[in-house]
């Protein structure tokens, strides 16, 4: 697939018939108001036969935390709105500086904390507990806290705060417990949410497809003096049209070497290589997926770095077995690239970075595929693969598919681009 003026024409006329029904007016612009191109006119929404985490499911995840909290010696955990509270409970809540709370016990029942002025909504939004401890403007959340964690015969036990709990409020909690030891949460809420169940990866899988649908759409809408924002701008609308929301990082030529990105402004001429790198979520789900391919014809040492950087990420995907740690599919990656003269460890020409990172609720979990992460991959996991070769001054190339484990080996979410110059399969 070669992306020039003329391709672009050819897939526009091609597939307006498909857009004959057409998409509702708001639908065929994009934030700005700017009209779509056919390609983007033509997607429909992909959300049909999704099936959410059920009530059930989520209660069976509260029993796994309360194992675990066994296991370790934890009596309960604390956890602030995000995605380890819509994990357990289901419940989205917006942080500020007035507390939210849900207190999982490892004995008895769970209880929240909330505004006395939002307690009616609350209710309405929470489930598994009609515990809702509530607290005016002028009282203190933190002794509502104590007080659960006291009626659970947790008061000097031994309490576990979830990751993205902020300072100020486990500070606060503390000061209420001045008998309580705090640790941690990780072992119960990694150990729940790096395993993914059947359905989160259906959802990812989903998440997944539609990525690909919204890019493969867009990439047909390159053009020479498109700018990384007008492309961005279309992805967001693309995955609108399929009845999500997501987004992507753009990157034109020599700026596709950061591997974040550059906020200079660019426009897209003939030879520059287009590094696209997005995903959107589905129940929460999320999807990461990176495409590297060149607006016109494909020049000799691009194609090279490019067959390169793939032949890295397949030896990523073929070490990823059960039972093998973590460090070890980063090392399989990395010795393709070093072998071929580039690095070595973190330099420059390269790999600059991780092989890949955990995926789930969260478009980065953990584990990471790294050097000295010893942790055993095992079924259920879930991973970006994504190798990046980076050339300060000319490109980089970046290849990007999420993959989980089986017990016989690693499975694609997505499938591998099959050719610089055909960058979906």
């Amino acid at each position: 697939m070669r992306f020039d003026r003329r391709s672009f024409l050819r897939a526009s006329t091609g597939l307006a018939a498909a857009s004959a029904a057409g998409l509702p007016a708001a639908a065929a612009q994009t934030e700005s108001g700017e009209p779509l191109p056919e390609p983007i006119r033509a997607l429909r929404p992909m959300m049909d036969g999704i099936a959410p985490i059920t009530d059930r499911e989520r209660l069976e995840r509260i029993e796994k935390a309360r194992k675990l909290m066994t296991d370790n010696g934890i009596d309960a955990i604390f956890i602030e709105p995000g995605s380890s509270l819509f994990y357990y409970t289901g419940v989205r809540w917006s942080n500020s500086e007035r507390m939210f709370g849900f207190v999982l016990p490892r004995q008895g029942e769970p209880a929240y904390i909330c505004p006395q002025f939002e307690e009616a909504r609350a209710r309405e939004l929470t489930k598994f507990s009609n515990d809702i401890r509530a607290w005016e403007e002028d009282e203190s959340p933190y002794k509502l806290v104590a007080q659960i964690l006291k009626d659970r015969g947790a008061a000097t036990g031994t309490i576990g705060m979830e990751e993205r709990v902020r300072f100020f409020l486990f500070e606060g909690i503390r000061k209420e417990m001045p008998g309580a030891t705090f640790v941690s949460a990780d072992p119960v809420t990694v150990g729940c949410r790096v395993h993914k169940s059947e359905n989160e990866i259906a959802l990812m899988q989903r998440a997944s497809d539609i990525t690909i649908a919204a890019f493969r759409a867009t990439f047909q809408t390159l053009h020479e003096g498109m700018t990384q924002f007008q492309f961005r701008d279309y992805v967001r609308a693309a995955f609108r049209a399929c009845g999500a929301s997501g987004g992507a990082l753009v990157q034109f030529g020599e700026y596709t070497a950061y591997p974040h990105g550059s906020i200079t402004p660019q426009k897209i001429k003939e030879g520059d290589v287009v590094l696209v790198d997005g995903g959107c979520g589905v129940d929460g789900y999320r999807s990461d997926i990176t495409r590297t391919t060149v607006f016109g014809k494909p020049s000799k040492r691009q194609t090279e770095i490019w067959n390169l950087e793939k032949k890295a990420q397949t030896a990523a995907f073929r070490a990823a077995k059960v039972g093998v740690p973590c460090e070890d599919v980063d090392a399989a990656a990395r010795k393709v690239i070093t072998d071929a003269g580039f690095g070595p460890d973190y330099q420059v020409p390269g790999l600059p970075h991780r092989t890949g990172h955990g995926i789930g609720l969260d478009g980065h979990e953990w584990i990471n595929f790294v050097r000295g992460n010893k942790t055993p991959l095992a079924p259920g996991m879930c991973f970006s693969n994504e190798p990046m070769i980076v050339i300060y001054g000319e490109f980089g190339i970046r290849l990007e598919d999420c993959m989980y484990i089986t017990q016989d080996g690693a499975r694609f979410f997505s499938q591998q681009s099959p050719a610089i110059d055909k960058p979906f399969a």
